[in-house]
């Protein structure tokens, strides 16, 4: 490895770290379950009044499970992590939190909502059963934008689930390999 290239190499492994850190270490200020559930019934209000696809879909998924905040950082290496609630038929399910890491071109800092709605029971079985459910792995997920959800309707949506990002605050300019785990947490 060439000398700029250990310079990069280090650099990103130190912000990682350091975002990472005030990530993890942030278990004092934590979100309690009460701000948690208050938080993922808000975001989950902003995407529905937002977008009709994700209306459409609310009505007729098993489960959502909603991220309001998780926090994304990178440089050369990456990492996001934020903690979301599970709602079946508008009820708590349960806590989860999401796991991110990734290696490519990206620079940058920013903080992002999703939901996730699961169709079927065999969606939600999976979540609850499975020691961490990493996205590609499992259950059919389609990341929906704008454009694509455009064209969503109940009629037309087959997969297992459908996941929504939103609320995109900060910059991040990526063009890397990423993967995410979603495991469910005490809270």
């Amino acid at each position: 490895m060439t000398r700029p290239h250990r310079f990069l190499f280090k650099l990103g492994l130190a912000v990682v770290a350091i975002v990472l850190l005030g990530v993890f270490s942030n278990g004092a200020t934590a979100a309690s379950r009460q701000d948690l559930d208050r938080d993922a019934r808000q975001a989950l209000d902003t995407l529905v009044r937002a977008n009709p696809a994700a209306a459409d879909l609310s009505h007729s998924a098993k489960a959502v499970l909603v991220f309001p905040k998780i926090v994304k950082a990178g440089l050369v290496f990456g990492g996001a992590y934020g903690e979301g609630v599970l709602l079946e038929h508008g009820a708590v399910a349960g806590y989860y939190n999401s796991v991110s890491a990734s290696w490519g071109l990206q620079a940058g800092a920013q903080a992002y909502r999703y939901a996730v709605f699961l169709m079927d029971d065999k969606a939600v079985r999976y979540l609850h059963r499975s020691d961490g459910w990493e996205i590609g792995v499992g259950p059919t997920v389609v990341a929906l934008d704008e454009g694509a959800a455009r064209n969503l309707s109940t009629t037309t949506a087959r997969a297992d689930a459908y996941a929504f990002i939103f609320d995109q605050q900060g910059l991040m300019a990526s063009l890397s390999i990423e993967g995410t785990k979603i495991s469910q947490i005490a809270k």
